[in-house]
């Protein structure tokens, strides 16, 4: 049995996807086939395409890192599925990789039902940034059980992405006071709208020195990084006491130069993560975390994932031509349904 599927079919631009048909893969101990509906596009599936993100061992060299779908089989009597998920259910879903395609598997652990309410294409913004944000700005980051507790501030870089609007959105929720930065006045506006009680264009002034101002001489207690490069030795400047830089990105280079006194005389904490290459148990427990505080948030509406556009899977190119461009606010859909 065939499907269709995305496939890089050299390192570049958009113009290297194409549409091919690759043979239906079958689900192996703890994992189900999920009939893909709709899938969504992530800077990872941009630095596969240039061939700077190696695919993991053993994964697919079909991008995309999640769906939304149906169960059609696999082993839904495996212990991870604590949901209790279905044949037939509605489901999206966390993967290594295999999501620009018709049909793809996934652990049932990385598996989560559609919040209620939700169709294929809202359920298909949930995954990446979801999965991304409650590790690394809750967990890794620990916004809220530093020394201040429900106090404390959040400084999300790239508000108006993904994984920016669900950062702002969550921290909001959970009681802290948020900042962020992004590209455009309107860009700003639209971070302060989720909730950011201030958003930074950084074109127009530098943000180390707007969130000193901002927080008077305190500094943010949590920077989420997704630029790296020059923007370290600048969030060290702006990081408060006890502080912690979580970097889950790179767009500005791997190295910096920083002064260590810094670190040694405020206590800040610089770590980072990316989730590909995580083990199933650790993406496990991430599932029965998001499931337990996150979805509730969704089917109350009180957060919801931000769209700025859908489009059948043919487009595939278009859509990566848009990510390229940096314009967009929130996510990239794909559907094949449409």
């Amino acid at each position: 049995m065939e499907m269709q599927a995305v496939e890089i079919t050299e390192p570049g631009g958009p113009e290297v996807l194409r549409i091919t048909r690759r043979p239906v893969p079958v689900p192996g101990q703890g994992e189900v086939l999920i009939r893909v509906s709709a899938f969504g596009i992530n800077r990872p599936d941009i630095a596969q395409r240039k061939g700077n993100y190696p695919v993991p061992p053993g994964v697919t060299d079909i991008p995309g890192l999640e769906v939304s779908g149906e169960i059609i089989a696999g082993d839904l009597s495996h212990p991870s599925n604590y949901p209790g998920l279905a044949q037939g259910d509605a489901v999206c879903a966390l993967l290594q990789g295999g999501g620009y395609a018709e049909y793809c598997v996934a652990p049932i652990a990385q598996c989560l039902p559609h919040p209620a309410g939700f169709d294929h294409v809202q359920a298909a913004a949930l995954p990446e940034t979801f999965y991304t944000v409650w590790s690394n700005v809750f967990e890794r980051g620990a916004l809220g059980h530093g020394p201040k507790g429900k106090g404390e501030t959040l400084l999300v870089h790239g508000g108006s992405s993904g994984i920016g609007t669900v950062a702002i959105q969550l921290a909001v929720q959970r009681g802290h006071k948020v900042f962020a930065t992004a590209g455009s006045r309107e860009k700003c506006e639209f971070c302060e709208a989720l909730g950011a009680t201030k958003a930074i264009n950084y074109h127009e002034e530098d943000f180390a020195t707007a969130i000193t101002a901002l927080t008077d001489g305190v500094g943010v207690d949590v920077i989420l990084d997704m630029v790296g490069g020059d923007y370290l030795p600048k969030e060290l400047a702006c990081a408060a006491d006890d502080g912690r830089i979580v970097i889950i990105a790179l767009q500005k280079g791997a190295e910096a130069t920083i002064p260590l006194s810094d670190i040694l005389r405020r206590r800040v904490t610089i770590t980072g993560s990316t989730l590909r290459p995580r083990s199933v148990e650790f993406k496990g427990e991430l599932s029965r975390a998001l499931l337990t505080h996150v979805w509730p948030l969704l089917e109350q509406d009180v957060i919801k994932p931000v769209i700025e556009t859908v489009l059948p899977a043919s487009e595939i190119i278009e859509a990566h031509r848009l990510m390229d461009a940096g314009a967009h606010k929130g996510k990239i859909l794909l559907s094949w349904d449409l």
